[in-house]
């Protein structure tokens, strides 16, 4: 018998302090854009648009923007916003809101065809995808093939997109499916109102850990779940990724050479994220902690969050490069996904200029003639959760 357990969240009422010290050379101004010579104005003050809350998702944002690591590269403010979902990173992008974005790729992909609007991306951060498809164990839903005549939970906001590749791929016709609208949790899958509910690893998987299983008084345990990765499916879409204009790019030596000086930043913030992962959680709880708008997660929810994170990241590609493969994998993807409406994500290739990794490839190129190596991978550490991720 299924119990219905809807998870409460905690408010977030405490203030954890980070006490972190410089670890990183400091950068130099560069006054040469990315395949160029000319003289310019650098560009001292930037802005980031971030797809959600503060979060471990995007820890090393906000690390290198405590640790100063922006100012290194020689920027003076740089503001990073959050969305809670009311604005769309790519529209703030292509309307001049905002320098730099951060979205997932087939979105974005989908805004270019739709909208004609350029973008590039400059530096793929998840190198996998996160996205999970979460069942109770014995429900008969191990694979994408299992979803036919199942209600498939999903955001909605584009995030729909890689369960319709997965199904393509799988030959899944998606009209014998029905999507349905969860929220921002797990109480879809709780309260038994869709069979399989989407989930990030990072994330909304750890939700339903975090919650007391009324029929053991214990908390809910991998073993209690059934877990459809679609990092092991075809339909596997590159997401979290840093988008640019692509005419400032081309046009602005100022902006091409701010890019790059911003991905140098941003690195070593990530660099730091997975070298000192629990004094990086607790540096981002504190934001979270002191921000206008923050999901109500714990410290503990933030320490599995970047755990988690670090592992979509470190791979064996370079830090933010694209990968071709992968690339392909999702463009190919993007234009078999079918959803429920007979509706498609994209019905061309994209530009070539939908990405490019001359600046991240500049940017890391610098960082070694500082002395900063972005080798090695990331191990992973034990993160025990709490109820409520407390």
């Amino acid at each position: 018998m299924r119990h219905s357990t809807r998870r409460r969240f905690a408010v977030v009422t405490t203030v954890t302090a980070a006490a972190l010290a410089l670890s990183a050379c400091a950068g130099t101004t560069s006054t040469t854009p990315a395949g160029g010579d000319e003289d310019f104005e650098p560009i001292t003050d930037i802005s980031l648009q971030l797809q959600w809350l503060p979060q471990t998702q995007f820890a090393g944002y906000y690390v290198a923007q405590e640790m100063g690591y922006f100012e290194d590269e020689g920027f003076d403010n740089v503001e990073i916003l959050p969305s809670g979902g009311d604005i769309i990173p790519q529209d703030a992008l292509a309307a001049g809101d905002v320098d730099f974005a951060v979205a997932w790729v087939p979105k974005v992909l989908g805004t270019i065809e739709s909208s004609g609007v350029e973008l590039t991306d400059i530096a793929q951060v998840f190198q996998r995808s996160g996205t999970t498809q979460v069942s109770w164990k014995g429900d008969g839903i191990t694979s994408v093939g299992d979803f036919e005549g199942k209600r498939i939970g999903s955001w909605g906001f584009g995030n729909e997109w890689e369960i319709f590749a997965a199904m393509a791929a799988d030959g899944v016709d998606s009209s014998t499916v029905s999507i349905t609208t969860q929220d921002f949790s797990m109480n879809a899958l709780l309260d038994g109102d869709v069979d399989a509910a989407q989930a990030m690893t990072y994330n909304e998987l750890a939700q339903v850990l975090e919650v007391v299983n009324p029929d053991t008084g214990e908390l809910y345990t991998l073993d209690d779940l059934d877990v459809v990765s679609y990092e092991d499916t075809e339909g596997a879409m590159l997401q979290d990724a840093i988008w640019a204009d692509t005419q400032r790019l081309e046009e602005d030596p100022a902006y091409a050479d701010a890019a790059v000086r911003f991905l140098k930043a941003v690195t070593k913030g990530w660099l730091y994220a997975r070298d000192n992962v629990e004094e990086s959680a607790d540096l981002v709880w504190d934001v979270a902690s002191n921000a206008e708008a923050a999901f109500p997660v714990g410290p503990v929810h933030q320490l599995w969050q970047l755990n988690e994170v670090n592992k979509l990241i470190w791979t064996d590609a370079p830090f933010g490069t694209v990968e071709q493969d992968k690339w392909d994998q999702t463009v190919d993807g993007a234009l078999a996904a079918v959803n429920q409406d007979g509706m498609n994500l994209i019905t061309a290739e994209p530009p070539a200029s939908a990405f490019s990794n001359e600046y991240i490839e500049k940017a890391l190129a610098e960082l070694e003639d500082e002395g900063v190596s972005v080798d090695g991978g990331y191990t992973p550490i034990d993160v025990t959760l709490t109820e409520g991720g407390q």
